[in-house]
This record gives structure tokens, sequence and C-alpha cells, in this order.
């Protein structure tokens, strides 16, 4: 565990040094917030900042899921990784580190999205509301930062990273709950979007100020979690030796 911790600070202050990617990563999540959540008119309910913001902060996470296998493709294209690989702490103890600082790096700009949207006129959470809200984004942001790294072990170069992100990203947004409800949907576009992993944490992020909560969709995310921990550990293994 000692090791994990040393890579994440270790990604952890490389990322907060980096001013502008600090400021950069939190400039779409907020232009969906203010133009969207604000401007766009809507008939099916009587907030519409209200309904978007848990979309909002599951983009937040999104986002920072799907970049963080940069950092990892970084380390490879540096030397880093392969140095770290040297070291007698254990191998998967590098990709932990790098998981961890994903999701961690998402939580912290989720809760200036929070934040934002309090300042905005959302309707203010409650402590428990708060606090599962970042249960499942926590859940959420393993799921991507596992992905995202097992993504990177097998792309080259930056550009190519990003071209995947974006053929990623993107369709996973608008195929899910975060715009619009389900009923007003097109029967297509409900198919899509039940089945997304991101309409579940949108969803159960949703349901806990109107309850109940759609325990059957927690169970499916964090079972997804854990089998995509499970198996970007074996491919890590398996690149690295």
């Amino acid at each position: 565990m000692n090791a994990v911790l040393v890579y994440f600070l270790r990604d952890m202050r490389r990322w907060v040094r980096g001013r502008l990617n600090v400021w950069s990563a939190l400039i779409m999540p907020a232009a969906w917030l203010i133009f969207v959540g604000l401007a766009l008119p809507t008939r099916f309910t009587d907030s519409y900042l209200d309904f978007i913001t848990p979309g909002i902060l599951v983009l937040t996470m999104l986002s920072a899921g799907m970049q963080g296998g940069s950092s990892l493709i970084f380390d490879k294209i540096l030397g880093f990784l392969n140095k770290f690989l040297a070291l007698p702490s254990p191998r998967e103890s590098i990709l932990y580190g790098k998981i961890l600082f994903i999701t961690v790096r998402g939580l912290l700009q989720a809760s200036v999205i929070m934040l934002l949207a309090v300042l905005l006129g959302a309707t203010i959470f409650s402590p428990a509301q708060v606090g599962f809200s970042y249960l499942v984004l926590f859940v959420f942001g393993v799921l991507l930062s596992s992905f995202s790294t097992a993504l990177a072990l097998f792309v080259q170069d930056h550009d190519g990273y990003a071209a995947v992100n974006a053929l990623l990203s993107m369709p996973l947004f608008f195929t899910s709950s975060a715009l619009m409800p389900y009923d007003v949907m097109p029967a297509w576009l409900r198919a899509i979007a039940r089945c997304n992993p991101v309409s579940w944490a949108i969803d159960l992020i949703r349901s806990f100020a109107a309850p109940p909560l759609p325990w059957t969709g927690f169970a499916a995310l964090l079972l997804l979690a854990a089998a995509m921990v499970a198996a970007s550990s074996l491919l890590f293994r398996r690149v690295t030796v």
C-alpha cells in the first residue's frame, strides 16, 4: 500500500504543478453547467439545472477518467515506466497508483463543479446526498480509470490515445440520461441509455433525492468496476513482463 501511495503522490504533484492542466480540466464541465443548465428551456422539469447537475458531475468523472491513460503513455514514452518496473515494489502498485490518482483527480474536479452548481442556484445537497454522490463517483471513477490505463497499454502515442478518447467519451455521454429523462427519449436511444454505465451513475445520484434507489444499478456498477480492475491488472502484468 505504501508503494501505491508513493506513485499516487508522484502523479498528483506533477498534475498540481501544471496549473494550466488543472484549470483546463474544469472548463468544459463548467461550460455545460452554465450554458446548458441555465439557458436550455425544458418542459419536463421545473429546474433544469437541478436535473443536469448529476449529469455534469458524471461528465467530469468521465472526462478525467478517460484522459487519465495519457499519464501512463507519458511514462512509457519518457522511459519512467521501465525504471519503475525495475524497482522492488510489486508491479501492480504502479497501476493501482495510477487508478487512485485518476479517480481522486476526478473527485476534486467534481467538487468544484458541485460548488459551482450551488452558486448558480441548484438545490443544495444534503450531507447524506453529497456522501452518496461521492461514493457513486468514486466507483465510476475506478471503472473508467481502470479502462483508460488498460487502453493506454496498447496505444503507442498521445495522438492515438486522444483519438480513441474522443471516439468513446462523447458518444457515452450523449447516449446516457444526462440531458433528458428516459420517457422523452426515442425508443432506440432509451434502449441504449439504459445499458450505458454513465446512465447508471447519473440515475443513482438523481435517485437519492427521489427514492427508491436503484440498488441493482449500483451493484452492476460496482461489479463492473471490480471486473475492470481485475482485467486491467492482468493485462498490465502480461504487457510489462
